[in-house]
């Protein structure tokens, strides 16, 4: 299993000098930003699509500092009611894919998008309850006439590079927890999986291990950021985990993103890193550092000390006590 780091926090760096830093820290994986909210400070997209000489150029970057991509990034909205924005979120995925396959890149982590309630809407909406009954109208709507035939379609394109679609679950998105993942895999093809990040799940009140396990029995789990929360339950006492606080306004917010052991302790990334190996992930870990309390490279460098110590280096050995 890899300890790998999606790269935006070090935008400000050149590749060479975010790889250079990364490899130094002991990291095996790099995430690239190739479009949408990440960005693509590190891999210009249309360019890497267009020029062979710039792919190869990267990929020498990438194994001169002993690293490897797991996978390219665009998260954004492809089912955003604005046509505009839609089409563009759509192009970045789809050439995210091709680039992908160009790159010999296995995998694209996305969102899955969140249409409006109803033709005609401007705004995304997200629906957190079948009633009043025009709320579970919009979900069906959302559901049957643009989310599925839309995953379809890309479904195909995905398969057609032979390149995965790593969906983070992530509330304000159609698919925000492990049931609507599994419906969407379901209605469209296993190229359509999950990009685990636990960090969306704490605050739910999911159990991180037991949706890996769902997850994961089932094959559906395409890649893994490792990300933590902690939740301040005086705050969700007051006001439950649904916060519209600003994320700079710490004290008062009922929950934050933190870096890897300041939500949950070393024995619990233990945890998820032993029951990702039970059902069979063996990929990459990649940190995703938005802790407002700590600098982008200390927060990445205490969560590679203790993911460090949390991952298994070797392969399972046989079980010779139990023959």
């Amino acid at each position: 299993m890899d300890i790998g780091v999606l790269t935006v926090p070090l935008g400000d760096q050149s590749v060479e000098e975010a790889f250079a830093y990364l490899e130094e820290l002991g990291v095996d994986a790099v995430e690239l930003g190739v479009g949408g909210w990440p960005g693509e400070d590190h891999l210009d997209r249309e360019r890497h699509l267009e020029s062979s000489e710039a792919r190869e150029e990267l990929l020498a970057a990438v194994e001169e500092h002993d690293l490897r991509i797991s996978a390219l990034a665009t998260h954004n909205n492809p089912l955003h009611p604005d046509e505009e924005r839609a089409a563009e979120a759509d192009r970045e995925l789809r050439e995210a894919v091709e680039l992908a396959d160009a790159l010999d890149v296995g995998t694209v982590t996305c969102f899955s998008g969140l249409p409006a309630g109803a033709p005609g809407d401007s705004t995304p909406n997200w629906i957190t309850a079948p009633w009043p009954t025009e709320h579970k109208e919009a979900l069906d709507y959302q559901w049957e006439e643009v989310a599925i035939p839309y995953w379809r379609d890309l479904a195909d394109h995905a398969e057609a590079h032979e390149v995965d679609i790593a969906i983070e679950m992530h509330p304000n998105m159609l698919v925000y927890e492990p049931e609507g993942m599994l419906r969407l895999r379901a209605e469209t093809s296993e190229r359509i999986g999950a990009n685990f990040d636990p960090s969306h799940l704490y605050w739910q009140g999911i159990d991180v291990t037991e949706a890996i396990r769902l997850l994961g029995e089932r094959g559906a789990i395409h890649h893994v950021h490792a990300k933590d929360t902690k939740v301040y339950e005086s705050k969700a006492r007051e006001k439950g985990v649904l916060d519209t606080t600003d994320y700079t306004n710490e004290p008062e917010r009922s929950w934050l993103f933190r870096s890897i052991g300041y939500g949950h302790g070393e024995a619990h990334w233990k945890d998820v890193v032993s029951t990702l190996r039970m059902v069979g992930y063996e990929g990459a870990l990649s940190i995703e550092h938005e802790d407002s309390l700590t600098s982008s490279r200390e927060g990445l460098e205490k969560a590679v000390d203790v993911l460090s110590r949390a991952v298994f280096e070797t392969t399972p050995g046989d079980a010779y006590w139990a023959e």
